[in-house]
């Protein structure tokens, strides 16, 4: 079975890339999730501002708290970063060579970007609780990936599916503008390099990466926060000062209740609470990602040629071995 260089280059590129980006703005990344988990009428707020998570943890000595969960945050970003920009290559091709088209149009793009969401989804889904899990947990408290999961059942550790599937639609309307974009500016631009090597793929300037990446995230931010803010709410840690009932908890749990529980304390507006907070730590986040993808891309290629030259100079010694 030949490799598909192109969809392993994108994601080995597009994984690293995220790999990065949610490093440098991971403490960022919680105090932004502590803040939308806390769902209280204004003035019983804890945190008033995101800054407030911030100076809370430098007030109690725990800055180095931002970073909890770091190491599972990481695992789950590589990895469903890696199986989606390879699903979404894969199936991008796919399409193309089924309909003979040069190009794939806004709608199929979509489509294409959604099925490759909902694959790493379902996969990845437990990671993504956990992290959440260990970023909301109180700062000096959280606990490891295994001890997480493991005080639950393998069902709450699905929590959110549901809406996260749903929310496949915030990657898909991200990737599709940034490829649309991409196509219009690099059009008539296609490499003209002849000869029995496949050429390069195109790539962006990190600069114009960074802009599309950035307005393109903005966009699908904007249009899918109240389902963001209701995923943050049903994987958050349940709190040692928490005055939920049980029942009320396991309401919360469910998007109905995650749901009806903002519209209770917060009123329409509390849909978008923290709205200013996910763009910022977002569509940084995805400038920062789609920048790193294009600059590495082109080597990352490379090195996928050189490693199909080792393989097949190679293969013949192995199966004589």
């Amino acid at each position: 079975m030949q490799l598909d260089l192109e969809s392993l280059s994108e994601a080995t590129s597009g994984a690293i890339g995220s790999l990065v980006s949610t490093t440098v703005l991971y403490p960022l990344d919680t105090c932004k999730t502590k803040y939308q988990a806390e769902v209280q009428a204004k003035q019983n707020r804890k945190y008033r501002r995101i800054s407030d998570v911030l100076w809370e943890a430098i007030s109690t000595r725990q800055v180095l708290s931002l970073y909890q969960g770091l190491g599972t945050k990481n695992v789950q970003s590589f990895v469903s970063s890696f199986i989606y920009f390879y699903g979404y290559s894969y199936f991008k091709k796919l399409y193309l060579k089924k309909t003979g088209n040069k190009n794939i149009g806004t709608v199929a793009n979509l489509l294409v970007a959604t099925a490759a969401g909902v694959s790493t989804i379902v996969i990845t889904q437990p990671l993504d609780t956990a992290s959440s899990r260990m970023q909301t947990s109180e700062f000096g408290k959280s606990k490891g990936f295994w001890k997480t999961l493991s005080e639950g059942t393998w069902g709450e550790a699905y929590d959110g599916l549901a809406i996260s599937i749903l929310l496949t639609t915030n990657p898909s309307i991200q990737y599709t503008a940034f490829d649309q974009l991409k196509q219009r500016i690099l059009k008539g631009k296609m490499s003209k390099k002849t000869g029995t090597t496949k050429s390069s793929p195109e790539a962006l300037s990190a600069f114009s990466a960074f802009v599309l990446g950035a307005v393109s995230k903005c966009a699908a931010t904007c249009l899918t926060y109240p389902a963001i803010r209701c995923k943050v709410m049903i994987q958050a840690a349940d709190l040692d000062d928490d005055k939920r009932t049980p029942t009320e908890r396991k309401a919360q749990r469910t998007i109905s209740g995650a749901l009806y529980t903002i519209w209770r304390r917060e009123g329409l507006l509390g849909f978008f609470n923290g709205l200013q907070a996910q763009i910022l730590k977002t569509v940084l986040s995805s400038a920062l990602l789609l920048m790193v993808k294009e600059k590495i891309t082109k080597s990352t290629w490379i090195l996928m040629l050189m490693l199909r030259r080792f393989l097949s100079v190679n293969s013949p010694k192995l199966k004589a071995a």
